[in-house]
């Protein structure tokens, strides 16, 4: 058999030992957000039922779902199936897919569910996700997202704690240079009504959503080949230079859609949210201060928004944003289920780490796994080290033995490699005295002390 060059799928990667006591603190630091604001834990499977996906994600979201194909009903098909019924054939073998994002299979959970939820039902969910995207710098074919949701509510105190959890986040992992984007759908509905282009807010918003990454003249140009008017298209650039504070841009907003109920409905659901933030700070700039700015030409690409939208970009870093969300009114009416509101949020994990890492945000203990290594110099040593060895890990302390005799300059090469910052040497001399040697890998310093001073001296370290 001829050897094969081990290589990865594009867009996806392994996770080393390394990277992952860092991701794992990234993903602790959200999981205790999410706790503290009363989410409770959920998980759904990585493969769903493909027309349980479909429609959701507008149309260039659904060409970038991972079809899943039944190998096994290759067999029911000849050659001349594929040449007649060519995607009938293929819906027939690929009736599933890999999830595309957390929020349609959760809105499948819930109706699912509903008889033995508690509403509102508050959660949270960290899974990969798969995308069939053109793989790039911060963009992935297998990334995970951290979701929390909340669903039976249309308070739009959901909202305002959605900014509270990612201010808190964030500035845990100690990213502080950040904008919190907010916007409404109601009001990108009433811009399409203020442009003369009625029930089009659909492909508006496909267009606007890529100003980021082409430009106002490009979706001039996009909103053209979509078939808008060259007066809406005159119309709706004003918007693109509202400036001002979120309060004065939402004055302007007010003249702007005066005319459209939908629009300034949208206006006072965002001026109601931006007052909570007030009430909970107790600090008339909250907004300001919570890094929270209006951009009416934030869009949002998912389809199934239907009020608040939020988006997150770390400033002067050249990463695409590292969460984001919104309300969706009728997701789980897909499944059967009527009139069961939702809002929620996601951070992009993979993107996150990308942005610690280029700022070097990282503390250096997260790389310390184990705090302490036994060395093991001869069968009497490490017999006699095992009960200590234990006793330091029922103190809570993360200890390990070199597993077999080796010379000292190899174990100390180790404990180095791994960052390992305490090692623990016991000869004759120390097994007389029922004392411990503890040597601090940083200074070189060595001294003999009981077990309780080791204790006490690497839980303080």
């Amino acid at each position: 058999m001829s050897k094969q060059k081990p290589a990865l799928p594009k867009g996806t990667r392994d996770f080393g030992p390394e990277v992952m006591v860092k991701r794992n603190y990234i993903l602790d630091t959200i999981k205790r957000t999410f706790q503290k604001f009363g989410f409770l834990p959920l998980e759904t499977p990585s493969i769903e039922r493909f027309d349980v996906l479909t429609g959701k994600y507008g149309e260039e979201g659904d060409r970038l779902i991972f079809r899943a194909f039944n190998a096994g009903s290759l067999r029911n098909y000849s050659p001349e199936d594929y040449r007649q019924k060519g995607e009938q054939v293929i819906q027939e073998m690929a009736d599933s897919a890999l999830r595309y994002d957390l929020t349609v299979p959760f809105a499948r959970y819930v109706v699912m569910n509903r008889g033995t939820l508690t509403f509102p039902f508050k959660r949270y969910q960290i899974q990969p996700v798969w995308r069939g995207d053109r793989p790039q710098r911060g963009r992935y074919r297998e990334f995970y997202q951290c979701d929390a949701d909340v669903v039976g509510t249309d308070s739009l105190l959901c909202e305002t704690e959605i900014v509270l959890m990612v201010n808190e986040v964030l500035q845990n992992l100690g990213i502080q240079d950040f904008t919190l984007k907010i916007n409404n759908r109601k009001i990108l509905t009433g811009i399409a009504e203020a442009i003369g282009a009625p029930s089009r807010e659909a492909d508006l918003c496909v267009a606007i959503d890529k100003l980021d990454k082409i430009g106002q003249a490009k979706v001039n140009e996009e909103l053209q080949e979509r078939g808008f008017d060259a007066m809406a298209i005159t119309a709706l650039q004003p918007l693109f230079d509202l400036n001002g504070s979120n309060t004065e841009i939402l004055a302007q907003l007010e003249t702007l859609l005066a005319n459209s109920a939908i629009g300034l409905q949208g206006v006072a659901e965002l001026k109601q949210m931006l007052a909570y933030l007030q009430d909970f700070t107790q600090n008339p700039q909250a907004d300001s201060a919570l890094n929270t700015q209006l951009d009416v030409m934030l869009a949002r690409g998912l389809s199934y928004y239907t009020g608040a939208i939020f988006e997150v970009k770390v400033n002067n870093v050249a990463i695409g944003s590292i969460s984001g969300g919104g309300r969706y009114d009728n997701l789980t009416g897909t499944f059967g289920l009527e009139g069961v509101s939702g809002v929620g949020f996601s951070f992009g994990v993979d993107r996150i780490f990308d942005v610690m890492e280029e700022l070097q945000l990282f503390p250096e203990t997260v790389q310390q796994a184990t705090q302490v290594l036994f060395t093991n110099f001869d069968e009497d040593t490490m017999r006699y080290s095992l009960p200590l060895l234990q006793a330091l890990r029922n103190e809570g302390i993360r200890a390990e033995m070199y597993p077999e005799a080796s010379k000292l300059k190899k174990q100390l090469n180790y404990a180095n490699a791994k960052q390992i910052p305490f090692v623990i040497l016991i000869g004759e001399e120390e097994r007389q005295q029922q004392r411990l040697g503890l040597k601090n890998m940083q200074t070189g310093e060595q001294q003999n002390y009981t077990l309780d001073e080791v204790v006490t001296i690497v839980k303080q370290a």
